[in-house]
């Protein structure tokens, strides 16, 4: 995991998602969870890009 992606993964989690896996089920996720509570949006991003 780069440097950059870690930041994303930390700052905009949906964005981090996007660039790996692109619009889909993944990314739709990350935005719920992440409109829920910032937190689950992010432990998402991070398990999603490992």
């Amino acid at each position: 995991m780069s440097l950059i992606t870690i930041i994303l993964n930390i700052l905009l989690p949906p964005l981090a998602v996007f660039t790996k896996h692109g619009l889909g089920g993944t990314f739709l996720i990350s935005v719920i969870l992440t409109l829920i509570g910032w937190i689950p949006g992010v432990i998402h991003a991070f398990i999603v890009n490992d």
